[in-house]
Order: C-alpha cells, then structure tokens, then sequence
C-alpha cells in the first residue's frame, strides 16, 4: 500500500486541507517500483528522446505559467517591475561597495538579506555594465568563462529567495485585491539537499580545484506564511521542478538528460501531474522547459548577466508563485487533502458523467489513500491507477479502481471509448456464465476530464494545456503510442504531435496489480486465469487483447482463495482487424507486432506476450521488496547487466532482434533468460520454460530467427533440431518460424498444448498454496495445544 507523507513531511496540522492553488498539491508518493526504473535507460535512448521531440529556443515556454486573465497579469506585471528595478538597485549599491574596498557598506545594508543577496548575483552574473558604471576597480569575468556547477549554486538559489521574498511582502504590505489571496499563492523556494557529481578530469579554472560538474537542486512550493530561506527536504507533492546545474558546455547535453530522469521520477511520484517544468543552468545562461506528454519545448536562453534575462527569470518565478495549479503543471481535479480522522492524507477525484436526457455533465467524487499502479514513463498516455471509494470511510476497502491517462483522439486511436465497447461486449456475453463470470473488468464510467474555465467546465486535453506553446518539430504518428522506445521511431512520423484526450476511467474494484502477489504461486494462478478467460473472449467474441502486461492481469484476493482477472482493454480488437494502436511499453510486445505495428494479430501475440511478463517477473521479483532488493543491488554493482534488459531499451526494431535471438532455441533461451531469473530454480521458471517450448519449439515452426543460409549436416546435429526444420535450412531458403507458426493448423496445435501448460501450472500452484496452508494451520494448533 502506498505510503502517504506524515503530518510532519507535509508542514500541515491534520485540520488543514490543502485545496488547489494552494501551497500542497495533490499527489502521493507511487506505491511500487516500476519495470523501466528497475532496467533503467541508457542515456542513448533518452538522448534519442530528446532529439526527436525537443523544440529548442521557444519564446512561448515561460508565458506558459502566466495567468489567462488580463488582470491578474496586469497585478503580476507590477511585482515583478517591482523586483526588478529593485535587484538592480540592490546590485548597483553591491558595485559601489567593492569599488569602494577601504569604504565598507553602511551597517543596513551589510545586514539586509536582500542586499546580500543582491551582492551574491552580482559575484555569480559579472555584471561589467554596473561595475564600470560606479567606477568600480572590481573586476568579475565570471561572464566569460564557464563557472563550476557548485560555484553557480548557492548564487542561483539566492536569485529564488530573492525573490520569494518580495512575493511575500507583497501580500504582507497590502490587502488582498480580489484578484490575488494568500491562500492561491505560493513562495518558491531551493530545497537544501543538492546531488553533486563530478565526472570530467579536467577543471575549467586554476581558481577551482576540482569543481562538481553537475548539481541537481530542486523547487519546491511553500505557504507564504513560511521562512524565505533553502529548506529541508519537503514531502514529494510540494516539488515543482528540477534544476540542474552544470559547469562545463560539453556536458550541457547530458544536464538535458539528467533533467529528463529526474523528471520521469516527478511523473512517478505525483500522481497529479499534467505536465512538468524543469530548468538548467550553465554559467549565466537559464533555460526553462516543459515536459508534455509528447513533445518537450526548451525557452529562449535567460541570460542573467544582462538586466532584460534577469528581469525574464524574474517573471518566471512570480509566475510559478502566482498561476493557478494547473499552469504548475498539476491536476486541480485531483486534490490532496489531509484528514487525521479518517487515517491520513487521500486524493480527492473528480469523474464527471455526461447525462444523456439533459446534456449536462455531472460531478461524481471517489476518494483514495492508494495509488495501485503509477506512471512510469516520461511520454505518452501516463495511465495511473487509483484504488478508490465513494465514502471516505471506506477508503481501505476499496470498490472501484479509477484509471487515469492521457489518450490518443480520433476514432482509431486506443482510448477509453474503445475499451467500454469491449466491457459492454464480454459483460453481455459472460455475465451468466459460472466459470467466467467476474473475470474481466466491470465498467462503470468512462469519459474526459474537465478542468474549470470559470464558470465553465472545459474538456481536458493537450491541445488545451499546450495551446501557447508550437508543435514539436517530430511527433508520434496518431495511434504509435509512447514517443520513448516506441515503434513510432521505425515506422512513420507526422510533422506536428497529435491531440491526446484526458479521460479517467472507473470499473468496479477487480482486484490488485500483479505485483501485489505474496509468492509465485498466486502469480501463476493470477495469469491463467486471465489468459484463460482471454481464450474464452477469443472464442466467443472473437476478440484479442494486445497489451497483455503487469497492468493487464489483476489479482483478486478472496474468502476461497485466488482469482486473476483480465482488465485494461485500451489497445484490444478484433480477430482479422489491423492493429491501428500500439501499446507504449514495448517491454512485453510480441516480436511481429514491434517489427510490423500494423500486422494483423493474433492470440499467438497475446501469448507471447505473457511469457515476456513471466520471464520479466521471474528476473526482477514479483513484488516491490523483491524489485527493491534487485535495484539496490544493481545500483551498487553487484548484478550485471542482464541480457533481458535489451526487451526495454532501443527503437522497436532493436527489441525484437533481441527477442528473436533470446527465443530462437533452448539454448539461448535457458542461456540468455532462465539462467538469470531471481526465480532460478523455481515455478515462474518452469513455466517460462514450458510456455516457451510451446510457442517457438514446435516441430513445424522451430524457433524464432529467420534463416536465410544453408546449415550443414554436422551442425543441424549439434542442435538437435526437428527433421522438418533440418530439411528447411539445408535448401538454403529464407525461412521465418514467426510466419509459419501463423499458419492455421499450428495455431490450433500451439494454443491447445499452451493452455494446457496453463491448466497443468495452475493445478501445482494451487496444490503449493493448499499444502503451505494446511502448515500453517497446523502449526497454529499445535501452538495452541502447547
């Protein structure tokens, strides 16, 4: 269960709510760890990212946080020429002082924090123009060579306190004006834990020895009632965005790359997320960036050793203090609130229902202490899951699960429209049936999110978040999917990124994500029985899946036992229909889907698809404590890289070559994959094992790499393979097993001897859990008895 942040971490009493636009915003921390942190990505593929969505020296990315309303942006115009002309005033006196060494400044101002701080801009951004006016003999040429990352830190941070300071005086010198409450704002303040690294040899100064070459720092959002000053580490929700700081230009780009991971984490960590800001430094040069669901935009360069740069940084900053959550890049429809009554801090969630009769959109509220499923991509849809209920009292016994995520629009694209057609189609053709009845997800309602205008409630969307800002110069093809590793990078790309629609979906509770699993053995009973009532939607509805993931199998925990339910049906279809979506997470595709993202599917794919779950949940752990313990191994160097990590990293292409040489024979298989598992010697091995001979070791359709040499006889014998196949590679012909497995009499073989596999697995893992039961029991009693 999510862990939610103490009273203490959050500076609020439990009588406080923090409402949005306030100083807390609504997110919790994620519940588990996700499958692409755990492999990590290389900096290549996010530089990859980078280059294909980045839109660099965009002069709109800063009026993206300014106000709508004319007015307000007139009151905030005036703060900021208010601390402007007050910081150049402050720095002008800062000139004087050092060109006037034996005459020290006068006693209110050696004591006055803004007068310091003004001092420490002037060291950071040499400002010759104001030295020579004063006739200063002081000389600074921190303008002209690169400033160690550390150096530029606190003189950076001192810019923010700055002017955090006025932001805060203004409210305390004047009454509100209707326009601007205490309560709307915020101060933005650095938060004192910094991530230094050092990786360069060489030092860019004789004056610094040894100068990190990176810092991360954060800004973090504070009540106006708190101290101008850097503060401690604050709860995840109150983080607005990263800063790095980097000290030499041939490492600029890899200070874009640190920013993009650090981000990815943000999105994970806060569940309200829309977009996200971030920032980066070198020298005097600050650039701000917006981090979209398919497209980045950097700004124009601030250059704060000129007057017109510092003014620009400036602006920024009153307007992260001043804007509306929603120009943050946060949710308001998602609101933290924190209740000691009712056991801690919960998300308060909008779902709004179109009523049909009248037109009009009502407002339904779910409350939640859990996130059960976070988003862990940079790009994309960014889907989360919620365990909720529509009564506070009942958060701990969650009845409905809420997924929220950005959708692709248009009529072929996946989305939530697409996924209550085919709830409403397995409901009315399995609701009577014994066997299958509560195996698939039970829709409640679906539809967009809407986020206040006013007066008015206007549909959430990308085009409206990111209407100030131009298209990316290269975004996804409508329907490609997630931007990062997607197959969108090998198939077609359109000038200008596509729509995506906010929408949340609500069904009925189904249970927990797989990784809510206690053992192994609740895993295998969880997939086949997902996979099972796959098999009975294929034959009765002729329908297909076509993102079968961690995501997709639920577990649901019963009086009786162990039930797995099949959910998350955004990218399914129709047997014989074109794929016209692909799946973000390329991790658990099938090798024909991610070379052609247009084939035509099969339930082969769907199959496939959980042998990667399996061998990916074998590797890595089950649940977060197994996850956990791999990362913190791997993060100290103790676990090399794993040939499996190749499933999750690279363009489409690169993946399914991967795939195709791990799956090709059982000695790759057991050489490249099983060998590696966590679970070496286990059931999730086992079954790995018996799913892969079904699906790439039949006779007729051995392997998985295509052929296109002749073998000779002496090799054909070493490898033991089936005497069709021998007879196939000594004419020398290009061969695909993919395309022969395809053909209708080995589907038919395929299928029956893989669910047969299923059942044969399920029945051990229930017998494993009946006999560790029956100990248990036993044990209880003898305890008793003693």
């Amino acid at each position: 269960m999510t862990v939610l942040p103490t009273e203490e971490e959050t500076g609020l009493s439990s009588s406080q709510t923090m409402v949005d636009g306030g100083s807390g915003c609504p997110v919790l921390a994620g519940e588990d760890l996700s499958f692409s942190d755990i492999s990590g990505n290389r900096d290549d593929d996010l530089d990859d990212l980078m280059q294909r969505i980045l839109r660099r020296n965009c002069a709109s990315v800063c009026k993206l946080a300014s106000s709508r309303a004319s007015d307000l942006r007139t009151v905030v115009g005036k703060i900021v020429s208010e601390v402007a002309a007050d910081l150049e005033a402050r720095m002008l006196m800062a000139a004087w002082d050092k060109g006037r060494a034996n005459d020290p400044p006068s006693k209110g101002r050696a004591n006055d924090p803004l007068s310091a701080w003004a001092a420490e801009i002037l060291e950071w951004t040499g400002s010759q123009s104001l030295l020579s006016t004063t006739g200063s003999r002081y000389s600074n040429d921190s303008a002209s060579r690169p400033l160690a990352a550390d150096y530029v830190t606190p003189f950076f941070e001192s810019f923010m306190l700055f002017v955090a300071h006025h932001v805060k005086a203004h409210f305390s010198e004047q009454a509100a004006t209707g326009l601007l409450k205490p309560e709307d704002c915020r101060l933005i303040l650095p938060v004192v834990n910094k991530d230094m690294e050092a990786e360069r040899t060489d030092s860019y100064s004789s004056d610094y020895v040894n100068p990190a070459d990176f810092v991360s720092v954060e800004c973090g959002m504070f009540p106006l009632s708190c101290s101008v000053e850097r503060q401690a580490t604050p709860a995840p929700h109150l983080i607005v965005a990263d800063v790095e700081i980097v000290g030499h230009p041939d490492d600029f780009n890899k200070a874009e790359l640190r920013l993009a991971t650090k981000t990815k984490a943000l999105f994970f960590n806060q569940h309200n997320r829309r977009f996200a800001w971030g920032l980066t430094a070198f020298s005097c040069t600050i650039h701000a960036y917006v981090f979209g669901t398919d497209g980045i935009w950097a700004s124009t360069a601030m250059d704060v050793s000129s007057a017109k740069g510092r003014r620009a940084f400036i602006s920024l900053l009153v307007d992260w203090s001043l804007c509306s959550v929603d120009r943050l890049g946060f949710d308001p429809s998602i609101r933290y609130v924190v209740d000691g009554s009712v056991g801690g801090p919960y998300l308060e969630i909008d779902v709004h229902e179109m009523d049909e009769s009248t037109g009009k959109v009502e407002l339904h509220m779910y409350y939640s202490q859990q996130c059960v499923g976070a988003a862990d991509r940079l790009t994309g849809r960014r889907a989360r899951y919620f365990a909720a209920s529509t009564s506070r009292k009942s958060m701990n016994t969650p009845a409905f699960l809420i997924k929220d995520m950005w959708t692709a629009s248009g009529s072929g694209s996946a989305g939530d429209t697409r996924e209550s057609s085919f709830l409403n189609v397995l409901h009315a053709e399995f609701d009577k049936s014994s066997e299958f009845s509560g195996s698939f997800s039970r829709l409640v309602s679906a539809g967009p999110v809407y986020i206040s205008r006013g007066n008015t409630l206007v549909a959430d969307s990308t085009a409206m978040a990111f209407s100030r800002l131009p298209s990316t110069t290269q975004g996804a093809t409508k329907g490609s999917g997630d931007i990062k590793g997607s197959s969108s990078s090998n198939a077609q790309r359109s000038s200008n990124s596509y729509v995506r629609q906010h929408r949340r979906t609500v069904t009925k509770w189904p249970g927990y994500m797989i990784s809510a699993a206690d053992n192994p053995s609740q895993v295998i009973i969880a997939v086949a029985d997902a996979m099972a009532a796959l098999s009975a939607a294929y034959a009765k509805c002729k329908l297909l899946h076509g993102n079968i993931s961690d995501q997709a199998i639920l577990l649901q925990k019963m009086v009786g036992g162990i039930k797995g339910v099949l959910a998350d049906f955004d990218y399914a279809s129709y047997a014989g229909d074109d794929a016209d979506a692909v799946p973000e997470l390329m991790l658990f595709q099938s090798i024909r889907s991610l070379e052609d993202p247009k084939s035509i599917r099969t339930l082969l794919d769907d199959c496939e698809s959980l042998l990667y779950l399996v061998c990916w949940l074998g590797t890595f752990g089950i649940n977060q404590a197994q996850r956990a313990a791999y990362a913190a191994r791997h993060a100290a160097g103790l676990e090399p890289y794993l040939p499996i990590m190749a499933w999750n990293q690279g363009a489409a292409t690169d993946i399914a070559n991967a795939k195709r040489t791990h799956m090709d024979t059982s000695r790759s298989f057991t050489r490249d994959i099983l060998n590696r598992m966590h679970d070496n010697d286990g059931p999730l091995r086992h079954l790995a094992e018996d799913i892969h001979r079904a699906l790439f070791l039949h006779p007729d359709c051995y392997g998985a790499d295509t052929i296109p040499n002749p073998i000779s006889d002496q090799a054909l014998r070493e490898v033991n393979m089936p005497e069709a196949l021998c007879e196939a590679l000594q004419t020398g012909c290009t061969r695909d097993p993919l395309v022969l497995r395809n053909d209708n009499d080995n589907v038919v073989a395929i299928l029956v001897n893989l669910f047969d596999v299923l059942a044969r697995h399920r029945d051990v893992a229930l017998a494993t859990l009946g006999a560790a039961a029956a100990n248990t029991a036993g044990g209880a009693e003898e305890g008793a008895g003693a």
